[in-house]
């Protein structure tokens, strides 16, 4: 080989060499992704529900922080197996990017589980964590760090939670599934999940009080429990249960999170929502989703401006509909009962008799259903995606809901 053809092929690969760099800087320092991801779920963040919740607060011309979110798509929400998913199906689509199956959490892979984002994201170096207004052990927040075909196998998927060690910061209800009989629980192999968890290192806090007084000069493993079941709805009184708000839940999820130099992923499990819906309560569904909101806005608060930040909805839970002609400013109390039609201002598609039953702040009333059963079940309907930051661009027009996962994987 001549001098001057070697010569040319060294000038060659120094050219490769020097492009690999070049994208290897582009993307790491250029192509910068965000140091918060955020990621809201709630059942029931449909249009149908949105509208009403909207003008329950404020009347029609209200906005909710939801609606201020600058990039918008509707999400399609149907299984694997069914045309309509159950939680389940739903939260493991968007968890994995691959349709699940109705009834069961996580997609089987040739060995083991599909990747979730909470492991992409924790393989990436960054700190993950978890909050649920219900138990941590349901279908949604365990589609992220769990895999069975029963998704009801609530003791299975807390062992699942207390074995893997591999969340920063767990916070919620669901003390039942962690805890043994003889200490109040309900688990038949006597494991008590949540001292094994302290003994590896988790600091353990049962009251909104505990929670706030973890200290700001270090950032542990948390593992807050504050209910033996789901934690109160966001029309009940909180008197002396010390339980957080899903507000509270999520300002100090990211107050302990941050201090991770490489990022953190958070997901958030709004997830009373679906119980009301289920029992045909109208008012708690539409609190629930503006329980929601408000934990959004103190999301953008804390994170700052550079998180991306989506809010998903899952799926319909019984087929809500606001009904006939509310005045433009009605709002709160107007949109119950009979409207000025003399009709039922809310309807359901699905779920129990009409009536009223005491809860601990007072009458719960349910509207009527166009199907009566023991509860209400999931409705064929688009779901709303929200979202802002870097990245959330992506949000427009129609999506599935597997397409989350590649919106959210790219920043991780």
């Amino acid at each position: 080989m001549s001098n001057k053809v070697r010569n040319r092929l060294l000038a060659l690969g120094c050219l490769f060499v020097f492009l690999g760099l070049g994208a290897l800087f582009y993307v790491n320092w250029v192509v910068q992704r965000p140091f918060a991801v955020i990621l809201f779920l709630a059942d029931n963040l449909t249009p149908s529900v949105l509208t009403p919740a909207r003008n329950y607060q404020g009347g029609a011309d209200h906005r909710l922080t939801l609606e201020k979110l600058p990039h918008l798509a509707l999400v399609s929400t149907h299984a694997n197996d069914f045309a309509v998913a159950d939680g389940a199906a739903a939260a493991t689509s968007i968890a994995t990017g691959k349709k699940g199956n109705n009834g069961a959490v996580g997609v089987p892979a040739a060995k083991g589980m599909s990747p979730t984002l909470l492991g992409i994201a924790r393989e990436r170096g960054r700190s993950v964590g978890i909050v649920s207004s219900a138990s941590v052990t349901d279908a949604t927040p365990a589609a992220f760090y769990a895999g069975t075909p029963d998704a009801l196998d609530h003791a299975g998927i807390a062992l699942q939670l207390a074995e893997s060690g591999s969340i920063d910061v767990v916070l919620g209800g669901g003390g039942a599934d962690l805890l043994p009989r003889e200490k109040g629980g309900q688990r038949s192999d006597g494991r008590d999940l949540i001292g094994e968890m302290g003994g590896r290192g988790y600091d353990i806090v049962r009251t909104e009080v505990e929670l706030e007084g973890l200290p700001l000069w270090r950032s542990p493993r948390t593992l807050g429990i504050f209910s033996m079941g789901n934690l109160n709805f966001a029309n009940e009184p909180l008197g002396d249960t010390g339980q957080p708000s899903l507000a509270s839940m999520v300002r100090n999820a990211i107050r302990l999170l941050q201090y991770n130099p490489r990022g953190y992923f958070l997901v958030v499990d709004a997830g009373l929502a679906a119980r009301s819906g289920s029992q045909n309560e109208g008012e708690r569904t539409l609190r629930e989703i503006l329980s929601l909101d408000e934990a959004v806005a103190e999301a953008l608060a804390y994170a700052g401006e550079d998180a991306l930040v989506v809010v998903v909805g899952k799926r319909n839970v019984g087929g809500l509909r606001l009904n006939a002609s509310p005045f433009r400013n009605d709002k709160g109390a107007a949109l119950l009962g009979i409207n000025t039609q003399g009709v039922p201002s809310i309807t359901w598609s699905t779920g129990p008799e009409s009536g009223t039953r005491m809860a601990p702040e007072g009458p719960v009333s349910t509207e009527p259903a166009a199907s009566k059963r023991a509860a209400g079940v999931g409705t064929a309907e688009d779901a709303v995606a929200v979202g802002t930051g870097p990245g959330a661009e992506a949000l427009q027009g129609f999506k599935d809901n597997t397409d989350i996962f590649k919106v959210l994987e790219k920043s991780l």
